[in-house]
């Protein structure tokens, strides 16, 4: 039976959501005959955790649903566990890199791959504790729907299964690795308010996503689509398109990778760096490999946390590191889209010695658009005042830091990435918990 993983990180109370996506298992299970581990990766407080292993304990769930509730002290146990087996370099370094202090999006995606490898997943479903699913007419819209009904089969089988295909022929022998759609809603980004106070200023702090040579008219369009999902327009009707997935149109709420994929190429372990989940959907695409876009978009909405000023300031920081990220990330996905096929192997894996010679090679760049984009941002939010203001002063006093660990970030992709294999090698000889067990409690994968 194949073996599914659908995976929710939280370090937040979510009780609903978790409930939801158990009703998105069952639904998998019911009606695609796969078994799901249904892993919910928990870091958030002992209260909030002994809640949400209470909605886990209580549910009844099909019979081909088994649920994995892990704790960060049940995850650190299995990586050290990994990391020793698979004999890498600076172990701890590389626990660091897995399972950090900070909040880190690539890091939290990253040990559900692992974990996913030593279940003998085939692939990954991931979904987040600030969304929740759609309805029409009574009945939920799964996301799951579409990604078993392509994800793993060639693009030539799945052209059947589809609402059109826009793909080369010489494409159809190649594995579908990426299925997924994106969200409606609030913005994925915090930045509404800062439009309603100043559209100019608003440009001026989203164009810094672009590179630093692109023309006005181009970073223009960028901020235009920036951050908007698919907008407000609620589900209708499924729509789905097998095409090579351009990375805008999906979000990491609503995202299947097949294991061919993550089990190569890890994601960048960035602390406090929005964005830093979202390496795996270039490289596909750069990769010249099949995906299907479809239309059941997530509902994204904001947690109370974010409205509060500790919130504003932890989420400011995280914005301020994303555009940081990308003077290196603009120079890996240039000389990606340039390599193109050549990010693939014969046999259409992607090749993780292309990926961390370039992650090296974009850590050595010149670091004077970063102290432009640091300059730009500070001025921006000294104009805007009040609470902005206010982190304008931080970015003054650790703007060095700050270039310092985007370029550490970048180097540790590069490190993570060249031991994947390995880790994933390690993860698969481990055995965990076994079939039948759901877990409400902190206990660890044995």
């Amino acid at each position: 039976m194949r073996r599914i993983c659908l995976t929710l990180p939280t370090n937040r109370a979510c009780a609903a959501t978790i409930a939801a996506v158990g009703e998105e298992a069952d639904h998998a299970a019911e009606r695609f005959g796969v078994e799901v581990r249904l892993l919910i990766l928990d870091s958030s407080g002992e209260e909030t955790f002994g809640e949400h292993a209470e909605v886990v304990r209580t549910a009844r769930r099909a019979p081909n649903v088994i649920t994995h509730h892990l704790g960060e002290a049940e995850q650190r146990d299995f990586l050290r566990r990994v990391i020793h087996r698979s004999g890498v370099l600076k172990p701890e370094l590389m626990l660091d890199l897995m399972l950090p202090a900070g909040v880190s999006y690539g890091a939290c995606t990253n040990r559900a791959f692992l974990i996913a490898a030593s279940l003998g997943c085939v692939s990954v479903h991931r979904r987040d504790s600030d969304s929740t699913y759609q309805v029409l007419d009574g009945e939920t819209v799964f996301p799951v729907h579409h990604e078993l009904a392509s994800l793993g089969r060639t693009a030539a089988d799945a052209a059947g299964g589809v609402s059109e295909t826009v793909l080369d022929p010489e494409h159809a022998p190649k594995p579908v690795v990426m299925v997924g759609s994106s969200f409606v809603g609030e913005l994925s980004v915090d930045i509404g308010e800062m439009a309603e106070l100043d559209r100019d200023i608003h440009h001026d702090v989203v164009s810094l996503w672009a590179p630093g040579h692109w023309s006005d008219e181009r970073k223009r369009e960028l901020v235009d689509e920036s951050f908007r999902g698919a907008g407000t327009t609620p589900f209708t009707g499924d729509h789905s398109t097998l095409t090579r997935v351009d990375p805008m149109r999906v979000d990491m709420c609503n995202i299947s990778f097949l294991h061919e994929v993550y089990e190569r190429v890890p994601l960048p372990p960035a602390t406090d760096t929005i964005g830093s989940d979202y390496f795996l959907m270039h490289l596909v695409h750069d990769g010249t490999l099949p995906g299907v876009l479809h239309n059941r978009n997530i509902v994204n909405y904001y947690t109370p946390e974010r409205r509060t000023d500790a919130g504003f300031m932890a989420y400011q920081l995280r914005l301020t590191k994303f555009f940081l990220s990308m003077l290196y990330f603009n120079f890996i996905y240039e000389r990606m889209a340039a390599a193109g096929a050549s990010l693939i192997d014969d046999e259409y894996h992607v090749r993780p010695e292309a990926v961390a010679e370039l992650a090296r090679r974009s850590a050595g760049a010149d670091r004077a658009e970063n102290v432009r984009r640091l300059e730009v941002l500070e001025r921006s939010y000294r104009r805007l005042g009040g609470r902005y203001a206010e982190f304008a002063g931080v970015l003054a006093a650790r703007g060095e830091r700050l270039l310092e660990e985007a370029q550490a970030d970048i180097e540790d992709f590069a490190l993570l990435t060249e031991a994947w294999q390995p880790l994933v090698r390690a993860s698969r000889s481990i055995a965990t918990i076994g079939p039948g067990t759901s877990t409400g409690v902190h206990r660890p994968i044995r």
